[in-house]
Formats: C-alpha cells, structure tokens, sequence
C-alpha cells in the first residue's frame, strides 16, 4: 500500500478538491492554506482515515500540527500503522 497515495486520495475526495491533490508534495500546507479544509473536513478526514487504514484515533491523539502538511499527515498515519 502506497499510504502517501492513499492519503492525497482521500484528502482529494474528503476536501472535492477535483483532482488538485495529486500535486500536493509532503511540504504542501493544508490546515490554514486550503480553504476547503475546516473542522468539519478535519472530522471526515480522522474518520475516512479510520476506515481506509483500520485504526481508531483517539480525541487527545489530534491537534492542529497533525493537519499542518500532507507530510505531518503522512507520519501521523505512518506512526499509527506501526502501532
């Protein structure tokens, strides 16, 4: 599984972004440079995540460093994987 894939698709998806997240690199600024991207998206991203990667995240888990690049996502995701 190409998890960084998985994640701009589901950003792609979450946010109706058109396609433009496939040139988001792990330096690409989401929480506060998408304007797409507010609390509620914040909630269907944790939940899509949940479902696409089969892991629970807990409230105290998530803060807004977590959703400041695609790259804090990816290791956020990353790091949950590994358990």
């Amino acid at each position: 599984m190409d998890i960084k894939s998985e994640i701009l698709g589901l950003l792609d998806e979450t946010l109706s972004l058109g396609g433009r997240a496939a040139t988001f690199s792990a330096d690409t600024a989401l929480l506060g440079a998408i304007p797409e991207l507010d609390s509620m998206a914040v909630v269907a991203l944790i939940t899509g995540m949940e479902e696409r990667f089969g892991f629970v995240v807990d409230d105290d888990e998530i803060d807004g460093a977590t959703f400041a690049t695609v790259g804090t996502l990816l290791a956020f995701v990353e790091e949950k994987l590994a358990g």
